[in-house]
C-alpha cells in the first residue's frame, strides 16, 4: 500500500520519540536523513524531556496517533525506508508492527531500544516481549547493542564469540539480517559489530574514537542505515557506509550541555 512518490528525492521514515535536548530520537534522526539528503518523515511516539545529563519525564502518545501519522505519510509522500526507536510499549509496539504490514514498510530497520549502552533497562518486560514477537521478525535489519542483544539471545555476551552467537540466535527470530553493535563492549572489542543474515557471519570494525560524547549514536547508526537503504544501497554496503558516517560524527561530537553531548550530525559544518 505505500504509494511510491514521483519526487527524485529518496523519502525515509523515522517511527521514534523526542528529545528536547536534540542529541537523539527523531531529532537525530531527521539530522542523519538530511545529511545523506534523504528527505526525512517522521512519526512520533513520545515526548521525553531530556538534556545531556538526564531524562526527567516520558509522556506517550495514544498508539492511535502513531498509526495515524504514519498512514498520513505513506499514503500521500511515499516511503522507501523506515526506522524505529523507542516505541515504549505494548500499545505502540502492536500498533506499529500493524501498520508495517497494512502499508508495506518492507525496508525496515529495527532499533530495538530497550535497553542503554550503560545497561540500564529502558521500556517493560511486556513491551520487551511485544518488540521480539511482533516487531523484529518484520525487520530488514535489527541493530542491538550488547545489553539487548542479551535479552534477545538469551546469551551473556563477552567475547566476539558471544557476540556471533548472540547474532545467530537472534537471526532465528526472523528478522533478515542482525547487527550486534559493540559499543558497549569493552578493550579491542568496542566498536566492533558483528553481522549475521543468514548465510555470512563476519564482523565490522571502524577506529574507536575516543571521545564521553556519544549521545545519540544508536540512534544515528540505524536512521543512516535506513537513509542509505532509501538511497538504493544493499545492506552489508548501507551498514558499512553508516558506520563510516557514525565515526566521522563522534570525531566531531559536540561538547556541549554538562552531561553526554551528541554525536556531530553536521559535521562538515564544523570543520576548519
Amino acid at each position: 500500500m505505500t504509494r511510491q512518490t514521483q519526487s527524485s528525492v529518496p523519502i525515509a521514515l523515522t517511527i521514534a520519540g523526542s528529545d528536547s535536548g536534540g542529541g537523539a530520537g527523531i531529532q537525530a534522526d531527521l539530522k542523519t536523513f538530511a545529511f545523506h539528503c534523504v528527505h526525512g518523515t517522521s512519526a512520533l511516539t513520545c515526548v521525553t524531556s531530556q538534556n545531556t545529563q538526564s531524562v526527567t519525564r516520558v509522556d506517550a502518545l495514544p498508539a492511535q496517533a502513531v498509526v495515524a501519522q504514519i498512514e498520513a505519510v505513506v499514503s500521500d509522500i511515499g516511503v522507501q525506508a523506515t526506522k524505529t526507536g523507542m516505541l515504549l510499549n505494548q500499545e505502540i509496539i502492536k500498533a506499529v508492527a500493524q501498520a508495517v504490514k497494512t502499508f508495506g514498510l518492507n525496508t525496515l530497520v529495527v532499533d530495538p531500544v530497550m535497553v542503554s549502552r550503560t545497561g540500564a533497562q529502558l521500556i517493560d518486560d511486556q513491551a520487551v516481549e511485544c518488540l521480539r514477537d511482533f516487531l523484529i521478525p518484520l525487520a530488514t535489519i535489527v541493530t542491538p547493542n550488547r545489553y539487548e542483544a542479551q535479552i534477545l539471545s538469551g546469551l551473556e555476551i563477552n567475547t566476539l564469540e558471544d557476540m556471533q552467537a548472540a547474532a545467530q540466535r537472534i537471526h532465528q527470530l526472523g528478522v533478515s539480517a542482525v547487527l550486534v553493535k559493540g559499543g558497549g563492549m569493552t578493550g579491542n572489542l568496542r566498536g566492533v559489530d558483528v553481522w549475521f543474515d543468514g548465510k555470512d557471519l563476519f564482523t565490522l570494525t571502524t577506529e574507536q574514537v575516543e571521545t564521553s560524547n556519544t549521545h545519540g549514536t544508536g540512534c544515528t547508526l540505524s536512521s543512516a542505515i535506513a537513509a542509505n537503504l532509501a538511497l538504493g544501497k544493499d545492506p552489508v554496503s548501507a551498514v558499512r557506509l553508516a558506520k563510516d558516517y557514525v565515526t566521522t560524527a563522534l570525531n566531531y561530537a559536540l561538547d556541549i550541555g554538562q552531561g553526554t553531548g551528541p554525536v556531530g550530525h553536521f559535521f562538515p559544518l564544523l570543520r576548519s
